[in-house]
């Protein structure tokens, strides 16, 4: 097998937590370079199936797939709908899942794809190359509406001063380049003192938006919930505070440990469905220092994981 272009974030922290067996049946639900995928190989003799809904991603799977002996599947789709694409392949459980959430680095690396303002690309940042892009999102989109989205997904304070700035440079000219946007989007945005560019909330704004990035997850986590057998692994890796809250909010309720609304209020026994899954750890897993100083993308990464138990999902009747 080709090595992987790049060392995923957290990888011995996810391989450990999904305690791969010979004869399991494990999921990369974001494949990416592969990194996953191929440690999981070598973790154990099992099969793996991977998802991803990047052409360029299928393509690198696929060359990983003619050298696996039969262990490895490429699937293009969403990981959204990795139970129905996995049905359709005769599998209707599986041992393992493992996601790592956002953006590859690959993507950001080329231009063409137009996620980073870096370098000078596209104004494109759909992962699957179909559908709006960024451009059309930025060009055709009220500003009430924009500025919404760049708030929400972007967590940026001056969504609505972005947003006005960008309503009046587009009515001069339709945004097509990275390069136009992020200028403009300088202009009215201080830098701050951490050194992050001041494009950079609203380019991941855009990016989760175009892509419905946390519809998406919500979709993937009730998806696993339903592929995984009874003692199955769901491990989980995000990168910004968004991702995370999403994943730590349905694994706490999924596990029965819902937020009350007061800490004087006793937890209701017997309320609600039957927990459907069981955390590995109350709190994130978080990279250690060498990693994170090694990789500046790890520093913001967190692994979530939880055992799937034996009570049917949520919404399915036993």
């Amino acid at each position: 097998m080709t090595p992987a272009p790049h060392i995923p974030v957290l990888l011995a922290e996810v391989i450990a937590a999904l305690a791969l067996r010979d004869g399991g049946v494990y999921v990369d639900g974001t494949f990416g370079a592969g990194g996953y995928s191929r440690a999981m190989l070598s973790a154990a003799a099992c099969r793996v199936w991977a998802i991803d809904r990047d052409p360029t991603a299928v393509e690198r799977g696929k060359i990983l797939e003619e050298g696996s002996s039969g262990r490895f599947s490429m699937i293009e789709g969403r990981f959204g709908d990795m139970d129905a694409l996995l049905r359709v392949q005769g599998v209707n459980q599986v041992d393992g899942i493992a996601l790592d959430i956002g953006v590859s680095s690959m993507q950001i690396d080329q231009p063409k794809r137009g996620f980073s303002f870096a370098k000078d690309g596209p104004l494109d940042m759909r992962m699957e190359a179909k559908g709006p892009s960024a451009a059309d999102m930025v060009n055709d989109t009220p500003e009430g509406d924009l500025a919404n989205i760049i708030y929400r997904y972007g967590e940026e304070r001056l969504s609505r001063r972005v947003a006005k700035a960008i309503v009046e440079a587009r009515r001069l000219k339709r945004f097509e380049r990275t390069g136009e946007l992020a200028e403009v989007i300088r202009k009215v945005v201080p830098r701050s003192g951490d050194g992050i560019d001041p494009a950079t909330r609203t380019f991941q704004a855009l990016r989760i938006a175009v892509n419905d990035e946390l519809g998406e997850l919500e979709r993937g986590l009730e998806a696993a919930e339903r592929l995984l057998a009874p003692g199955g692994i769901l491990a989980v890796v995000t990168f910004h505070s968004l991702e995370d809250r999403v994943v730590k909010g349905f694994l706490k309720a999924r596990a029965g440990e819902a937020a009350r609304p007061s800490r004087h209020v006793p937890q209701a026994q017997g309320t609600g469905p039957a927990a459907s899954f069981a955390l590995l750890s109350r709190k994130a897993v978080a990279p250690a220092p060498e990693e994170a100083r090694a990789n500046p993308r790890a520093r913001s990464a967190k692994l979530r994981a939880a055992a799937r138990t034996e009570a049917p999902a949520w919404g399915i009747r036993p």
